[in-house]
């Protein structure tokens, strides 16, 4: 008889996930979910990006002279410039290492979570490996679908490595997690990235 992936007598943190290294289907279907690996459907503002200029100058800079040879430098000099520009931009909260404990096997730290009005956006930060990142990714999302009072809107959340960015889409009511196929590049798709989080805060 195969042994459950999780303990269920056992506490795990978010990172635990991402330490496991087992088929992503296999984590979610524990917790009730699915996963739809597709083109998901993310949201982009038309608005004037005009409070964005330089940005994407700043970050060609920073990768000319900064050595990213670890997860902190890249959420540093890639990730953070990034997220603090839409919340000000925004007047969104964006919480960094937010802490949030929902089960013994739902709990840890969040590297980024913006929130404005009642939308939100989770950003898991990673060195490399973004395939178990997602899975990360994935459980944090969950976490927060069982967290947050009921509600029909859709719960956003990235993994990225600072120079590239994946979307997932959680779907509360079916609860099923779209993987995005498509790799957002910084800084090269900086304004289309920064589209797809404004509208997502926006609403």
């Amino acid at each position: 008889m195969r042994r459950p992936i999780i303990d269920p007598n056992r506490s795990y943190s978010f990172r635990d996930y991402f330490e496991m290294n087992v088929p992503i289907r296999e984590l979610l279907a524990y917790f009730g979910y699915t996963l739809q690996v597709a083109s998901c459907t993310l949201p982009k503002s038309t608005t004037d990006l005009s409070y964005f200029a330089g940005l994407k100058e700043r970050l060609e800079t920073s990768l000319t002279i900064a050595q990213l040879s670890n997860e902190s430098a890249r959420r540093e000099v890639l990730v953070a410039p990034i997220l603090l520009a839409v919340g000000g931009f925004l007047q969104a909260t964006v919480d960094i290492e937010y802490p949030l404990n929902v089960t013994n096997q739902l709990k840890g730290k969040i590297d980024y979570y913006l929130q404005r009005n009642s939308n939100l956006l989770i950003i898991e930060a990673k060195h490399d490996d973004m395939t178990r990142g997602f899975s990360q990714l994935a459980v944090e999302m969950i976490a927060f679908d069982q967290w947050l009072n009921q509600n029909d809107k859709p719960l956003y959340g990235i993994v990225t490595m600072g120079d590239a960015w994946r979307f997932g889409v959680l779907n509360r009511a079916t609860k099923q997690i779209c993987q995005d196929i498509h790799l957002y590049r910084v800084p090269d798709d900086v304004e289309e990235l920064l589209r797809i989080l404004i509208a997502i805060l926006e609403g």
